[in-house]
């Protein structure tokens, strides 16, 4: 199996995440971060089944569509208010598997649009489900023990962004090969700031 994309810290991977990820030691997972296609928002995606991921036995952070029941166990519901909306709702819940049992809120405006990312200093990228760095980084920091995390569903490459900056290991896998590029340039283009 050959990546997409590879560095010292991160791995991509093009394709379906159901056929990659048992190719994977599971076991060597810190954290699954990911952001699956809520079957509410993404009809064309199917039911979007995410049982796979009870094969994962570590911290799991998951965002889940409002509207639809989450289908897997959990220890707790984190929310990300999106600060004044977009992309379709005020708010997102995060449920957090195999961890902690406090519920937190964590306030992001959503870069939905060019005007709101420039306000928060952050890129569009034209994924429709694009998340804020700020609040990856937020959750990766939450998992300080978390030396190797896991985006199956890794869209314009968020996950393996913020864990690269945070010098932590991250596979990342995703089924359109538009996003794996683009998640790739954002790997490639990460300039490091020397610490003398």
């Amino acid at each position: 199996m050959k990546p997409y994309y590879q560095d010292n810290y991160v791995t991509i991977y093009h394709g379906d995440c159901r056929e990659i990820l048992p190719q994977l030691p599971s076991k060597s997972v810190d954290l699954v971060l990911t952001d699956p296609p809520f079957p509410d928002q993404h009809p064309e995606y199917g039911d979007c089944n995410i049982t796979f991921l009870d094969e994962f036995n570590c911290r799991q952070l998951i965002f889940w569509s409002a509207k639809v029941d989450f289908p897997l166990s959990y220890t707790a519901i984190h929310i990300w208010d999106k600060r004044a909306g977009g992309l379709g709702s005020f708010y997102e819940r995060i449920f957090e598997r195999n961890g902690q049992r406090v519920y937190r809120v964590f306030g992001f405006s959503s870069p939905s649009n060019k005007v709101r990312a420039d306000y928060t200093q952050d890129k569009v990228y034209g994924h429709p489900s694009q998340k804020p760095y700020k609040l990856i980084d937020q959750l990766i920091l939450m998992c300080n023990s978390a030396n190797l995390i896991l985006d199956p569903f890794l869209g314009s490459g968020t996950t393996c962004y913020c864990a690269k900056k945070l010098n932590r290991k991250c596979i990342g896998i995703e089924i359109e090969e538009k996003y794996c590029e683009i998640a790739a340039n954002r790997c490639r283009q990460m300039v490091f700031d020397l610490v003398v």
